[in-house]
């Protein structure tokens, strides 16, 4: 009795033929089943479904996408066949053209991942997703592209955590990117990171995209406002941004400064002078009239990413701020 039990389960949990034994299936979420699929290689599996126990002794007829099946499937519970990426939702209907009853997702997963299709890479750095938080209050923001050929691939499931600890998130309305606050008091030490997980799929192609950080490494400040000149033109100033935490002592910023070039960029490489302050002004000493002053923060502590620059074009007696 008890090998017939495991003999059960296994087929209940695997639902994979003979032929397919590397494709494993597994439940994401509710009515959502993920084939596992080995990358390059045509397989066949034959999933299990089941309508559910309460239309145990029903006439349940089942469609796919929407269309009947050819040749018609009935039954409370079916296999169902399913060759490489071609999976679907799988409704099941009391009669032929009667009402729904429920439904299973059938998506297929590359494995391992190709993770080229869906999204596009930002960076050998940061991989296929960035993350920026302004401040250490817990909000941080996440971002990913789509491919040009996969504009319209959806996200099913974003999973953020911290030690076992789920942290909210709120999918942007474009579905780009989520928004999510992590209830860690700012003066914790951080012990360890956040990880997060998005699905997003095209059709019945599915990616998981991970990701896994410290809050400290994606803290980046917001450009550093109030950036004036003194009457005398000698002395730049201006002030902690007004998301930075406080107090400042605690949480402290230091400051890139930069002079370049009239109709240079702060991001180029050339400069008239370079120079690094923990304080709020940066007195000047150079002779040439036409400049751009450029400052950034960072935070003192951790060196995580700067700021966008913050500049005042000077020509002669025009300032630009």
């Amino acid at each position: 009795m008890r090998a017939f039990f495991l003999m059960l389960l296994c087929a209940v949990v695997c639902s994979v033929s003979s032929d397919s034994h590397q494709v494993v299936t597994e439940t994401l979420m509710d009515n959502v089943l993920v084939l596992r699929v080995p990358h390059g290689r045509r397989a066949v599996a034959h999933v299990s479904l089941s309508c559910g126990e309460a239309y145990q002794n029903q006439p349940v007829f089942w469609k796919k996408n929407g269309v009947d099946m050819n040749p018609p499937l009935q039954g409370n519970q079916v296999m169902v066949p399913v060759e490489e990426t071609k999976g679907g939702n799988y409704t099941c209907h009391l009669g032929p053209d009667g009402d729904y009853l429920n439904h299973t997702v059938i998506l297929v997963q590359l494995n391992p991942d190709n993770r080229s299709v869906i999204l596009e890479k930002k960076s050998a750095e940061e991989g296929y997703i960035h993350c920026s938080a302004p401040n250490y209050k817990g909000s941080f923001h996440c971002t990913w592209t789509r491919t040009e050929f996969r504009a319209g691939a959806a996200v099913l499931l974003v999973k953020a955590q911290r030690y076992m600890e789920s942290i909210p998130c709120e999918l942007n309305a474009d579905g780009s990117g989520i928004h999510c606050q992590d209830a860690s008091c700012p003066y914790k030490e951080e012990q360890h990171p956040i990880s997060l997980a998005v699905y997003i799929h095209s059709s019945a192609l599915l990616e998981a995209y991970t990701k896994s950080f410290y809050l400290r490494e994606i803290v980046r400040p917001a450009k550093l406002p109030n950036l004036q000149l003194s009457n005398d033109g000698r002395m730049f100033s201006w002030d902690y941004p007004d998301s930075w935490e406080k107090p400042c002592t605690y949480f402290g910023l230091h400051f890139q400064v930069k002079m370049v070039h009239n109709g240079q960029s702060c991001h180029d490489d050339t400069y008239i002078m370079h120079n690094t302050t923990d304080q709020t002004k940066y007195e000047i000493n150079v002779k040439t009239r036409r400049y751009v002053f450029c400052v950034r923060a960072q935070d003192k502590h951790t060196s995580g990413p700067w700021s966008h620059w913050s500049q005042c074009v000077v020509n002669k007696d025009s300032v630009r701020c």
